[in-house]
């Protein structure tokens, strides 16, 4: 059978771009290795963390933090295995849900391995050996990205001691002491998820600070709540060495600026230095395809690779390896190739750490605006000014918002505070209509919420905030 597009890989990117294309009339075929759909973020990835960090929160809440509530005396049991079967059953659920989308709109899933056999053909392997060849006008490489390792030093990832976040998600019991070599977003999601259900963890980042391109001062706040709360942080620490012992596994590393080395042991190493583009097997190299430098599938502004026909999209291109921002480029490159006029903004998407604090951020920072020489203002209000905040317990943290300082325009978002995720899509919408900090303080927000904080925060960027 021919079809119009074959769409290889099936995470966020890759079953949008083939749910859109079929809704605009295309025959669409997906080819997935797994035995279910969704990638790593469904699968393993974004949804069972979030599932994770949902439930340990809700213990840790019910374990220390409802006495000043006048809530007294509860003592929750931790029940780890029925925490998992939630982690799974939610998984299921989101899983099943993109079979659904895909017979809903008439889309034909293959399972097996894909690979590129030159423009308009796509090989696809089963488990069981079997071959059969795809004829198609378009195909999208939708392959998402892998764990990298540490650059330097060789790692024997066991999912066991040695974990990635794919073992992290599913450890069988809750360890004494936990490693976390890497200070980024799932590093830090993981290490909270664990730390709240009662391991001691401990941070090594090689970096100064953690969370690496957030802004400087949302960084520096956020790591000392996080150490507030018990996680043991060490920055500037470059690990020279992983390696497993009789009771566990232990970690050497030394300061970035020289000095003499440390080595801690524990139960459990999470090995959260990044991810890498998926790229092993595609048959990228035999289809005259070019990648960068990084390892990425070089792309133009139309997502079209060197080779006509042959499309890229999502963590296996440039950019931020985030599933929403996979999902916009599906949506763009579907229309594109239905004759429309896609577009990704790339100036306004969004990223959020799902800690407790919720670290949230859209466009740029300060230190981007100093580097490129931008004059801007800065609006602040902390959550501690704020009476839902203040009702709800939950006043750490604050909004920042940074706006042009010649036309108002707002150029960033940062907040860190509870629900900070939800708050940031209203600076998100604004700069995506080119909105200024004038335009959201002259907003209406409901009283009392959380959200007022962030009206406050552009007030002070156009004028001055009321309740500070």
């Amino acid at each position: 059978m021919a079809y119009d597009l074959v769409v290889i890989g099936s995470g966020p990117g890759g079953y949008v771009c083939a749910v859109k294309a079929a809704q605009l009339g295309l025959k669409v075929a997906v080819v997935e290795k797994r035995a279910t759909y969704g990638g790593t973020c469904l699968n393993i990835g974004c949804i069972p963390s979030k599932a994770l960090l949902h439930a340990s929160e809700m213990y840790s809440h019910a374990a220390h933090g409802m006495d000043a509530l006048g809530i007294e005396g509860l003592t929750p049991k931790l029940n780890l295995m029925k925490m998992l079967a939630h982690k799974d059953a939610t998984v299921k659920s989101n899983v099943d849900g993109v079979a659904f989308l895909f017979k809903k709109n008439k889309i034909d899933g293959i399972q097996g391995t894909g690979k590129v056999l030159g423009a308009g053909k796509v090989g696809v392997t089963s488990d069981k050996g079997e071959e059969q060849v795809l004829e198609t006008k378009a195909i999208v490489i939708a392959t998402g990205s892998d764990v990298a390792g540490i650059p330097g030093v060789k790692v024997d990832i066991d999912e066991t001691v040695i974990v990635s976040s794919t073992g992290a998600i599913a450890l069988e019991k809750v360890p004494e002491n936990l490693i976390v070599v890497g200070g980024g977003v799932i590093g830090l999601e993981l290490g909270s998820v664990w730390m709240r259900l009662g391991s001691k963890v401990t941070v090594v980042e090689y970096l100064d600070t953690i969370l690496g391109g957030m802004d400087g001062e949302v960084s520096k706040q956020f790591q000392r709540m996080l150490a507030k709360q018990g996680m043991d942080i060490r920055v500037g620490a470059k690990v020279t060495g992983v390696e497993k012992t009789k009771s566990g596994a232990k970690v050497t590393f030394e300061p970035v600026k020289g000095g003499e080395a440390t080595t801690i042991e524990a139960d459990v190493v999470l090995i959260a230095t990044g991810r890498r583009p998926y790229t092993d097997g595609l048959g990228l190299a035999e289809a005259g395809v070019a990648l960068d430098s990084r390892g990425r599938v070089e792309i133009d502004g139309h997502f079209q690779t060197n080779v006509a026909g042959i499309y890229a999209i999502g963590d296996v291109v440039r950019g931020p390896m985030l599933a929403h921002k996979a999902e916009d480029e599906g949506v763009a490159l579907a229309e594109i190739l239905a004759g429309q006029a896609g577009h990704v903004n790339y100036d306004v998407i969004p990223s959020v750490v799902y800690t407790q604090p919720e670290v949230a951020s859209v466009g740029k920072t300060e230190e981007e605006l100093k580097a490129a020489g931008t004059a801007y203002k800065v609006g602040k209000f902390p959550f501690s000014a704020n009476g839902r905040a203040r009702a709800m317990l939950a006043t750490d943290g604050f909004v920042k918002i940074l706006s042009d300082k010649e036309t108002d325009r707002v150029l960033g978002g940062h907040i860190v505070g509870f629900g900070a995720g939800e708050m940031i899509h209203e600076i998100t919408v604004l700069m995506e209509f080119g909105g200024s900090a004038e335009d959201l303080a002259r907003t209406c927000h409901a009283h009392p919420t959380m959200s007022e904080a962030v009206k406050e925060a552009a007030l002070g960027a156009f004028f001055k905030p009321i309740h500070m």
